[in-house]
């Protein structure tokens, strides 16, 4: 069945595609492309995906073109567009971090702080961010714009560069350091001025948005549940960090009671043994796709 209304939607092509469909398969969205197709297909008939290089989607959801698109802060504010943002998503390529682009120089170069790179040429896909960036330090340079690999440019074809990092392991290995971070990106899902202002757009967007970060929300969490004595209660509940105050049931043994609850998955490993030790039996862990608050 065709369905009455449907929105466009972009996808980050590149770095980020991969971890995108991941985190939209947590959200209970399943995209699938072929390797030489350009247009996904999700299992929501709602949804028109578009598969579109991250630096470009923030001009075309801008004029139009698209109604709602996952890109990254930093091409935001490089395009200068002008679009509603939905949601803040702190996911990357390796983790659930920020990405940074900064300001690097070869381990041997002279230059030492941002004001030395004065008159010095930068290359960097960045160019607005960079050239922004050094007017507010007084710094006037030659940037020129990067098609890929820019780590490997300096020192032999230029001073500089402005990249993009999230570990710093692609700098160091082409023997290079950090002046200085020019700008923290995390991935935002942003929405064309016009189709937010129409209701049926504005709310199949905010579905998507919830369920994303609900997906987001999940990923460093687990649930767990178990069953306690009520007589050891008190102690079990001190031993629970809990996400909120747990689900309390009662079992058919009325001296017994089942509890419910989310937790970091960092300190699971930590707290069973002490559930254990306080008297909690059955414990169960199990994994989450979404939480949401």
């Amino acid at each position: 069945m065709t369905p009455s209304r449907t929105i466009r939607f972009a996808l980050p092509k590149g770095s980020l595609q991969e971890a995108t469909f991941e985190m939209m398969a947590r959200a209970g969205y399943q995209v699938k492309v072929s390797s030489r197709s350009y247009i996904p297909t999700v299992d929501d008939p709602e949804i028109e995906a578009r598969l579109i290089r991250a630096q470009e989607i923030s001009r075309y959801v801008e004029h139009g073109a698209l109604d709602a698109g996952l890109t990254g802060y930093d091409w935001i504010l490089e395009n200068n567009s002008d679009v509603v943002e939905v949601a803040n998503l702190v996911y990357a390529k390796q983790g659930l971090r920020p990405v940074r682009w900064v300001l690097a120089v070869p381990n041997d170069s002279p230059i030492r702080q941002v004001k030395d790179l004065q008159g010095k040429r930068i290359a960097t896909e960045a160019v607005s961010l960079t050239r922004k960036f050094l007017e507010k330090r007084g710094v006037r340079a030659d940037i020129e714009f990067s098609w890929g690999a820019t780590e490997v440019k300096a020192p032999e074809l230029v001073d500089a560069i402005c990249e993009l990092t999230e570990t710093g392991s692609s700098l160091r290995a082409n023997n290079l350091r950090i002046l200085e971070t020019v700008l923290e990106s995390t991935t935002r899902l942003i929405a064309n001025k016009k189709a937010w202002t129409d209701r049926w757009k504005r709310k199949k967007i905010e579905t998507i948005a919830l369920l994303l970060k609900g997906a987001l929300a999940a990923e460093e969490k687990v649930g767990l549940k178990m069953n306690a004595p009520k007589n050891k209660l008190k102690s079990i509940l001190k031993a629970l960090p809990a996400l909120r105050n747990p689900t309390i049931s009662p079992l058919s043994q009325k001296s017994w009671v089942a509890l419910e609850t989310v937790v970091d998955e960092r300190v699971v490993r930590e707290i069973i043994p002490q559930l254990r030790a306080a008297g909690a039996e059955g414990i169960i862990e199990y994994p989450l796709n979404k939480v949401i608050y």
